[in-house]
């Protein structure tokens, strides 16, 4: 799925403005993860040589949604009211959701993430489940097994495992 931070990356591509948003949030983190140790003095077109070309496709390639009979995946929210091939992708990427989420039109199960649950646990309610469990501020990466046995696996910043 394609998030705010993949659309930051592939507009850092683009523009130094955007380039510079990225790198403060997550763009040095990306980088180091493919070796690069310089500082923050790079130009868009320098990204090309750190990141591979495959990498950077694979990103434009990842879609604003994705359906299954019973579900739906998103990154950050939608609009409850319109169907999936009509949202906009600003909420798609970038929406946090409200305090009281909506069922979808649809009647699907929505899988979302975009706003941390910092207590580390799965927001579920029923016909929304939020699996951003803080982990980019110190908590869990979580996983989810929607079919079958409905599994979680949660994972710390140190590999350890939860649950």
């Amino acid at each position: 799925l394609l998030g705010n931070h993949e659309e930051m990356l592939l507009a850092a591509l683009e523009g130094q403005s955007e380039l510079d948003f990225w790198m403060k949030f997550g763009g040095m983190e990306v980088l180091a993860s493919y070796g690069y140790s310089g500082g923050r003095g790079l130009r868009p077109g320098a990204l090309r040589g750190i990141i591979p070309a495959e990498h950077v496709e694979f990103i434009r390639g990842c879609r604003d949604y994705f359906e299954t009979v019973q579900h739906f995946f998103v990154h950050a929210y939608y609009d409850p009211h319109l169907p999936l091939h009509e949202q906009k992708w600003g909420g798609l990427r970038w929406a946090s959701l409200p305090p009281i989420p909506e069922r979808h039109c649809s009647g699907k199960v929505a899988i979302v993430g975009h706003t941390p649950q910092k207590n580390g646990e799965i927001l579920d309610l029923g016909y929304l489940k939020c699996i951003d469990t803080f982990c980019h501020g110190g908590g869990w990466l979580t996983a989810l097994e929607i079919e079958g046995g409905r599994q979680v696996w949660q994972a710390n910043e140190a590999g350890e495992l939860w649950g």
